[in-house]
């Protein structure tokens, strides 16, 4: 008997159809390249983690994340997010010119993460060819901040649509700056360790995904890094090139890599769950 729990999204939301494209990996680059510009937040990133070392674990454990609380069920994303606000909450980090501690579940500090990370989700899959129109992307804006409630913020604080968002990125600006650990993310993710054997396949895959993330940047971003962000068009096209080469690839096989919560969803939900850009809602809906 199958487990009717659609989950805190579920099969009808933009959520789920957008987080099963597999420029999702693209975009949490991208995602990690515009965080690394707030320099508190980045402290907490590298004062709290070895990310050098476990490159990889991080990446796939923020993964795992974000597909248990899109496809799992209710009680699974409520357990993933109190996990999450746990880790958080015994976390702090040091300003080094001031000497102040400040806690890494500041609200303010989570809310720039969780700006970041669904513009850069938007960002990429509609500049690469994944079909949301602007009430979709409305839609995903809105439904998001039940992952923002899950990681500890108020959803009442968080943007509830585009418009919100490109207000709340204009008021944030004047805060940002690319640091020395910025530029030490940026550097990292442009090459990060991987066994000998494994190089070829950084050079030939890893750069392409990170480059094609890095250029998606808003121009904003590329000038603070200190260089000229590139042609929108020509951005546009490696996203959409990406996008092409990825989605070649069978939706069946991709899901079996890890974390393979969309495989779990389906076989709970049964297969007219498949996440799928035909199961978006109608162009032009309204928010719930």
């Amino acid at each position: 008997m199958r487990d009717a729990d659609p989950g805190l999204f579920g099969p009808e939301s933009v959520t789920w159809q957008l987080h099963g494209d597999p420029v999702m990996w693209i975009a949490g680059v991208r995602a990690l390249y515009l965080q690394a510009l707030h320099p508190r937040a980045v402290r907490g990133v590298t004062q709290n983690s070895d990310f050098r070392r476990d490159a990889w674990g991080r990446l796939l454990r923020t993964a795992s994340f974000v597909g248990e609380i899109t496809y799992g069920t209710t009680p699974a994303a409520e357990r993933a997010g109190a996990r999450i606000r746990g880790i958080h909450r015994r976390l702090s980090a040091t300003d080094p010119a001031t000497g102040e501690t400040y806690p890494v579940d500041d609200p303010e500090l989570l809310l720039w993460v969780h700006c970041a990370e669904i513009d850069s989700y938007l960002e990429v899959a509609r500049r690469s060819g994944f079909p949301l129109d602007d009430a979709h992307a409305d839609r995903y804006v809105h439904e998001q901040r039940e992952a923002a409630r899950l990681v500890g913020l108020d959803p009442a604080g968080v943007p509830a649509d585009t418009g919100e968002l490109a207000r709340y990125f204009e008021k944030i600006r004047p805060q940002l700056a690319a640091t020395a650990e910025a530029y030490e993310v940026v550097r990292f993710l442009k090459a990060p360790p991987v066994p000998r054997a494994l190089l070829p396949v950084r050079f030939a895959v890893w750069r392409s995904v990170a480059g094609a993330a890095f250029a998606a940047l808003p121009p904003y971003a590329h000038e603070l890094y200190g260089g000229s962000a590139p042609g929108e068009a020509a951005a546009d096209r490696r996203l959409r090139v990406a996008g092409r080469l990825l989605r070649a690839v069978p939706a069946t096989l991709r899901w079996k890599l890890p974390p393979g919560h969309i495989l779990r969803a389906v076989a709970r939900l049964g297969p007219g769950s498949r996440p799928s850009v035909l199961r978006l809602p109608p162009a032009g809906s309204v928010l719930p």
